[in-house]
């Protein structure tokens, strides 16, 4: 059997300017590619923006991005599309299109004729994909990732979209269970949905001598230290952290990431005066988390919606325990005692609780290591191939 030749397409892929976004895409390609049985190219849209620099945020990045870049050895494509902030959901699909329609054609043109498009994340990524593969005869794949499907899909032109493409994709991939059934519920084809998590890399995320990592991070030996990992966005609930250090008064929390969130949540630990217990550690690059992991006594995730969330299982493969909000998904993920526990409300007391109880009888690091091994990435790739096999090897359309 040859290689199998994608094109993963989707906004949601690191470049040499924003690294860690999207990374959880690019790992999963990564340990596809690692079987040798495909070769990739990456197509990852990027909204239009004319100005570069700090003070323009997000949107200056978006201008720096280069148009075209080689990522650990994967040639990646940049095209620009328009999207007008706040108004544009309903075109972005059509926009991205435009855009990257062009840049799919000169690879076809420059010889990779690709078997299918590898989609992720539904709305508007994988509706665009789906329009771009019907033009161009091609199958397509999508994987849905969170709030594609949880929150976008609450509108009713993306819904009508999302279900359009679900039923001319050859397959549809979500990370969770949870999502499959959203998908499901919206009345995509249960036939056609599969469920495939993310693993975890358990080379790049193993323990470390906590010890040794607090001493390279300038943390206090003998604290108990509660670790946030994640964008500083509404949804992540850090703000919900934060307060609960009221009540863990002998707790240090390090917040990692960083968003538009910070000022609010930096202003909020002074008012409630445990400023002085409360650390923003800024934006850390993915291979050096597995210190601040080792670190930590206990990883934190105060989320009102998640996909599936790769930040437990890589405090998990550390050595770390967890202790999460009990929505769909995560709790696929926290399934045991030895991981750490759920919390049923998103409230600081809840949080406080939860985190108390934990403390009282800790999992050896070991025993929470051990857990997060069930959640290698061999079953995952193997499941890519199988379905990436089956729609490659439907009938082409001739256009």
């Amino acid at each position: 059997m040859g290689k199998i030749r994608t094109l993963l397409f989707s906004t949601l892929y690191p470049s040499g300017v924003r690294p860690v976004h999207g990374i959880f895409v690019e790992t999963r390609l990564r340990e596809l590619l690692k079987t040798g049985e495909v070769e990739t190219r990456v197509v990852a849209p990027v909204p239009w923006f004319p100005f570069r620099g700090k003070r323009f945020g997000e949107y200056g990045k978006f201008a720096e991005t280069p148009g075209h870049e080689i990522r650990n050895g994967i040639e990646v494509f940049h095209p620009r599309y328009f999207l007008l902030p706040r108004i544009g959901m309903n075109m972005a699909p059509f926009s991205m299109v435009r855009a990257a329609l062009p840049a799919v054609e000169r690879l076809l043109a420059g010889g990779f004729d690709f078997d299918l498009i590898d989609a992720h994340y539904y709305y508007p990524d994988g509706v665009a994909a789906g329009l771009i593969a019907e033009r161009l005869g091609k199958p397509f794949v999508v994987t849905a990732r969170g709030t594609d499907l949880n929150l976008i899909a609450d509108h009713a032109r993306p819904r009508s979209l999302i279900l359009d493409t679900a039923a001319r994709a050859s397959a549809s991939i979500g990370v969770s269970r949870a999502l499959m059934d959203r998908l499901a519920g919206l009345g995509a084809d249960p036939g056609k949905l599969h469920v495939l998590r993310n693993g975890v890399d358990l080379e790049r995320f193993q323990p470390v001598d906590r010890d040794e990592a607090r001493r390279r991070l300038g943390l206090p030996p003998g604290a108990r230290i509660l670790l946030s990992v994640g964008l500083l966005v509404e949804h992540k609930g850090q703000r919900i952290a934060v307060e609960a250090m009221t009540r863990l008064r002998d707790s240090l929390l390090v917040i990692v990431g960083t968003g538009r969130e910070r000022p609010r949540l930096e202003k909020m630990a002074a008012d409630l005066k445990v400023a002085d217990r409360v650390r923003f550690a800024g934006q850390v690059p993915n291979g050096q988390l597995k210190t601040w992991y080792g670190a930590a006594d206990a990883l934190v995730l105060c989320s009102s919606r998640e996909g599936w969330a790769n930040v437990l299982l890589e405090s998990m493969a550390c050595g770390t325990p967890v202790v999460a909000s009990d929505i769909p998904g995560t709790r696929e993920v926290v399934r045991s005692e030895v991981a750490g526990g759920l919390v049923a409300e998103r409230t600081a007391d809840a949080l406080a609780g939860a985190v108390e109880k934990l403390f009282r009888g800790p999992p050896a690091r070991m025993q929470v290591r051990a857990y997060a091994e069930n959640f290698a990435w061999a079953s995952t790739t193997r499941g890519q191939l199988d379905i990436f096999r089956a729609a490659s090897a439907l009938p082409r359309k001739h256009h």
